[in-house]
C-alpha cells in the first residue's frame, strides 16, 4: 500500500471510529458509572470485535452476508430490538440511583462486544474501507499488515477519548438531575441508533464486484 493510499485510509478510519454511534454511547456510558480501568474493557471489546470484522472483511464473509437480503434483513431487525431494548431500559433507569455494586468485568466487556457487533456503521464502514482502499493486484495479507494496525490504533485512540469524556461528564454531574438528563439523552441515542438500523437498506457492494 503506497502512502497516498495509507494517507487516505487513515482519514477514512479517523473519521468512521470518531463519528458517534452506539460504541461511542456506550463508552460514555460506561466511563460516567465505572472505573477508569473496568470501562476500558469497553474498549478491548470494541477491538476485538474490530479485529474479527477485519478479518472476516479480507475473507469476503462480511461481503457475502451483506449481498444476501434475507440474512441482513434478520441481523438488522435484531440488532434494531437489542439497540431499542438498551434505550428503553436506560430511559427507565434513568432516575434510579446508581447501583453500589459495580457490574462484574465479564459483563462490561460482553455487553461492549454485543454493541460493537450490531452496530449499524459495521457493515458498511468496512466494506466501505476494503472496496475503496484494497488493491486488487496487491496480496490481501500484505495490505492487512498495513490496514490492520493503522485501524486498531486509531480505533482504540477514539474510543477511549469517548470513554473519558464519560468520565469527566460523570465527575461533573454532582446533582441527581443533570446526571438524570444525561443518561436519558444516551438512552435516547440508543432508541434513535436501533430505528436507524431497522430502516437502514442493504450495503451496496458495486465496487466490489
Amino acid at each position: 500500500m503506497s502512502f497516498e493510499a495509507w494517507s487516505l485510509f487513515a482519514l477514512f478510519w479517523a473519521v468512521f471510529v470518531t463519528t458517534p454511534g452506539p460504541n461511542a454511547v456506550n463508552c460514555i456510558s460506561n466511563g460516567m458509572s465505572l472505573s477508569f480501568p473496568k470501562a476500558m474493557l469497553g474498549v478491548l471489546a470494541i477491538l476485538t470485535q474490530a479485529t474479527l470484522f477485519l478479518l472476516l472483511s479480507a475473507l469476503g464473509v462480511t461481503a457475502l452476508i451483506a449481498t444476501s437480503p434475507t440474512g441482513f434483513f434478520v441481523a438488522k431487525i435484531i440488532g434494531a430490538g437489542f439497540l431499542i431494548f438498551l434505550g428503553l431500559r436506560g430511559w427507565r433507569n434513568a432516575s434510579k440511583p446508581a447501583p453500589k455494586a459495580e457490574r462484574p468485568a465479564r459483563h462490561v466487556y460482553l455487553h461492549a462486544l454485543a454493541v460493537a457487533t450490531i452496530n449499524p456503521k459495521s457493515v458498511a464502514g468496512y466494506l466501505a474501507a476494503f472496496s475503496q482502499f484494497v488493491q486488487p493486484g496487491v496480496p490481501i495479507w500484505q495490505q492487512m499488515g498495513v490496514i490492520m494496525p493503522t485501524a486498531l490504533v486509531l480505533t482504540a485512540l477514539s474510543y477511549t477519548g469517548f470513554t473519558l469524556l464519560g468520565a469527566l461528564m460523570g465527575k461533573a454531574a454532582l446533582k441527581a438531575v443533570f446526571s438524570t438528563w444525561i443518561r436519558r439523552v444516551l438512552a435516547i441515542c440508543f432508541i434513535v441508533y436501533g430505528v436507524l438500523l431497522g430502516a437502514s437498506s442493504t450495503p451496496q457492494l458495486e465496487n466490489l464486484q
